[in-house]
């Protein structure tokens, strides 16, 4: 297997094709077998006429890409300036499948169409997909029925404010609605990593009551009587973090006597209500999960990150290349630092071939399940 990375910072968009056609090229010659295209949104209309010639250069029979508010090429994340990033990889003996996936209206309901075939046994996906037109949380959750040994991983484009302004790369096309995906049959080529940047506190405390996204009653008390009662055992420098939010884990496996990090799905807390005692967060909630209260923080998204990392690292898992799918929440908005998610990969598992961009979404899978995050990093190890 073969990697590369080759990233412009060119504000023409003609230009900035020629410069990662030439890296690429440079690096792979005509082996590659798959590119991933990530542009900011300075190039969306741009790469509408030079998307043909360089996918036609490169000649890779598999293409696909995105437009971004930011682009990760290498260790550099390049926030809210024009760039253009190209990977490319040469897997030979890989069953690759390319596809546009698109999200249809029917009088009776809705369907997915152009979702590859998914064999039955472990493979992966890796989807691009538009906010405005594609509802990613839902299709998801049908893959998991529907095909229970497929890990999904990617993110949401992230260059538009409104419906059809993304743009989606599928071979020489440009596509303004849907999601672009490419499957890997069978294998281990994929590994993923997702660092959800959270850290608990307090105890854990199973629902006794709930309606919808609403948290009533933990342990069979008010649910805010909960809250505060846990607020109010942490440390004042504590009670600190949560200026930057207040969120929810949700077991993945309620069995389990004894919760580590990488068990919950992480949520945010969007209101309370003090009449009723509820705890709103963004997703449907039940009576008998387990869930623990958590705070994110540029520190603790930092250890969450580097602790995942070095674990893959220690493992003896030397991955060759990566592609990063890290929530634009995060960035200089959270770290005041640049670079820091693609920083910490290279200082990790160093200056391996890493592209990728700052997504309205994240996508990867928790406890074996896959899900849509927020303020997350979605990692897809190659190798």
């Amino acid at each position: 297997m073969k990697f590369s990375v080759a990233t412009s910072k060119a504000p023409d968009t003609a230009q900035a094709a020629e410069e990662v056609t030439k890296g690429l090229l440079d690096a792979l010659g005509s082996e590659a077998d798959l590119l991933f295209i990530f542009a900011s949104p300075h190039h969306a209309d741009g790469l509408e006429h030079a998307l043909p010639g360089l996918h036609e250069r490169l000649g890779a029979p598999r293409l696909i890409g995105c437009t971004a508010e930011s682009v990760i090429g290498g260790a550099v994340e390049y926030e809210g300036v024009p760039a253009l990033a190209a990977w490319g990889a040469s897997i030979p003996g890989v069953d690759i499948e390319a596809s546009r996936i698109d999200f249809q209206q029917a009088p009776d309901g809705f369907f997915f169409t152009g979702t590859p075939e998914v064999p039955d046994l472990p493979s992966t996906l890796l989807l691009l997909a538009d906010p405005y037109s594609f509802p990613a949380d839902v299709y998801l959750k049908r893959c998991g029925e529907d095909f229970p040994h497929l890990q999904i991983l990617g993110g949401m484009a992230s260059a538009g404010n409104g419906p059809e302004q993304n743009r989606l790369f599928l071979g020489p096309a440009v596509h303004r609605r849907g999601a672009v995906a490419v499957l890997f049959r069978g294998g281990s080529v994929v590994r993923p990593l997702v660092s959800q940047g959270c850290r608990p506190f307090g105890r854990p405390f199973v629902i006794t009551k709930a309606e919808k996204n609403a948290i009533l009653a933990l342990r069979g008390k008010p649910a805010m009587q909960v809250l505060r009662d846990q607020i109010g055992r942490l440390a004042p420098e504590e009670r600190q973090l949560l200026a930057h939010g207040l969120h929810i884990g949700i077991a993945i496996d309620a069995s389990k006597e004894a919760h580590a990090r990488g068990d919950f799905l992480v949520r945010n807390v969007i209101g309370v209500n003090e009449a009723s005692s509820a705890i709103f967060v963004t997703d449907v909630v039940r009576a008998g999960q387990t869930v623990q209260f958590h705070v994110r923080d540029a520190g603790t998204a930092s250890e969450d990150l580097h602790i995942l990392l070095r674990e893959t690292r220690e493992r003896d898992v030397s991955p060759s290349a990566a592609l990063l799918f890290t929530c634009n929440g995060r960035g200089k908005r959270l770290f005041q630092a640049s670079s820091h998610d693609a920083g910490a990969v290279t200082r990790e598992l160093g200056d391996i071939p890493l592209a990728g961009f700052f997504a309205a979404g994240e996508i990867g899978p928790v406890g074996g399940r896959n899900f849509l995050h927020g303020f997350t990093a979605s990692l897809a190890l190659f190798g």
